[in-house]
């Protein structure tokens, strides 16, 4: 017993020994721990440092890797932050808008086939009754309702739901790509005034090119010429990628490059952008014929829903009332459930996308001083990766092209 009590005080002897000892370290430690300068980290201070930066009055015991030459004005920089919030609400308003007029199409449709089946379905019972009331009755519904669907069809036909959707989608794409390069402008480069310029005037565009309101600036939908879909200002400013700085030499540039983006250009010319054009054209043709023909068909059948049980027109009446609203019902299945309008204006985007590729391209080659075109070979990649293509691939598109002159039948684009 003795035994294990002087064990015992000899362990919490040696225990509370090694416990103060710890205790010290913990003490000592805790003395020594240096003192670091706080960091501030609200936008107000973030502003005021780039200003002593740009002024050369920041302390000099603060080190930095980057020179005040390179640190962007704050203003600019607030600009442009200001016009990135604007773009990604447009976003969210054309995608919400876009879905909105989508499901116009799809509620319009229904809407019309609906009553347009009724109507014949009413004109063909009404054939088989006897003269009076009930006769009466079942042509005046049957005229009414392919009159309401006759108004509805001129309406839906004039405003081609599909093709607003489609629209709607187009923009919020191209207003999502603009809110990346302008994070792009901000993340790697120094923005000028000129970039705020830019950038304004392809918002503005956009607005243009896409507007939201139906009425009085709604775009044609059957216009007498296709063109292409134009979303980017006329005089775009060629500026290089930030960040890369003057090149030396020719700034990524050879005569073999400008040779090969030549024959790219005219592949694009010639193949893409014409074949889409002309698909345009068909689209365009069809589409005007089905937007003529639901009318039509629903306003005869009303005639003959009108005309029914008269002994002068006999039978034709009935034809026209029940045969032609079975017929206007398919016309119009067809045109707004297919979407020809939305397949139009796709059409016309592509189109479009081309011509922009064809204006950036030629806009660079036609700059005699390289030093103030986008570097040569960042160029390239992005126009490979436009067309879907890898660098070897559009090195052998424009070999093609070379050899096979204008008789070259391959198209430019492998993405669509």
């Amino acid at each position: 017993m003795a035994t294990l009590q002087a064990s015992s005080l000899l362990f919490s002897s040696s225990s509370n020994s090694r416990l103060s000892r710890c205790q010290r370290g913990v003490t000592r430690a805790a003395l020594s721990i240096p003192k670091f300068s706080p960091i501030s980290f609200s936008a107000r201070g973030l502003v005021k440092e780039l200003e002593l930066l740009r002024s050369g009055d920041y302390p000099s015991n603060t080190s930095t890797t980057k020179s005040p030459s390179t640190i962007a004005d704050p203003m600019v920089l607030a600009k442009l932050y200001a016009i990135m919030e604007a773009v990604a609400d447009r976003v969210e308003m054309h995608k919400n808008i876009g879905e909105q007029r989508n499901n116009w199409n799809s509620l319009l449709l229904t809407s019309i086939n609906t009553i347009t089946l009724a109507a014949a379905t009413m004109a063909g019972i009404a054939a088989t009754s006897v003269v009076g009331s009930p006769l009466t009755a079942l042509k005046l519904a049957s005229t009414l309702m392919y009159l309401g669907a006759t108004g509805m069809l001129v309406m839906m036909n004039k405003i081609q739901p599909s093709q607003l959707a489609e629209e709607q989608r187009n923009a919020a794409r191209l207003f999502k790509q603009l809110h990346g390069e302008i994070q792009t402008t901000i993340a790697i480069g120094s923005p000028t005034t000129s970039d705020v310029k830019e950038v304004m005037e392809k918002v503005l565009n956009l607005d243009q090119a896409y507007p939201l309101p139906l009425l009085g600036k709604m775009l044609e939908k059957f216009p007498s010429r296709v063109e292409p879909a134009v979303w980017w200002p006329q005089r775009r400013q060629r500026s290089q990628v930030k960040g890369l700085g003057r090149k030396i030499g020719n700034n990524g540039w050879n005569a073999n490059l400008e040779e090969e983006l030549k024959e790219v250009v005219g592949v694009l010319r010639k193949n893409d952008k014409a074949d889409y054009l002309r698909l345009g054209e068909k689209a365009l043709k069809l589409n005007k014929a089905l937007a003529i023909s639901g009318p039509l068909l629903t306003g005869l059948a009303a005639v003959g829903t009108a005309l029914m049980g008269s002994p002068s027109h006999g039978s034709w009446a009935v034809v026209l009332g029940v045969v032609g609203g079975a017929l206007a019902s398919v016309v119009n299945s067809f045109q707004h459930g297919g979407q020809v309008g939305m397949v139009f204006e796709m059409y016309r985007s592509n189109a479009g996308f081309f011509k922009l590729m064809e204006e950036s391209i030629e806009a660079n080659l036609k700059e005699r001083d390289v030093e103030r075109r986008e570097n040569g070979e960042l160029f390239e990649m992005k126009v490979a990766l436009q067309l879907g293509r890898s660098l070897s691939e559009l090195k052998g598109l424009a070999d093609s092209s070379i050899r096979e002159g204008n008789g070259i039948e391959e198209f430019g684009s492998k993405l669509f």
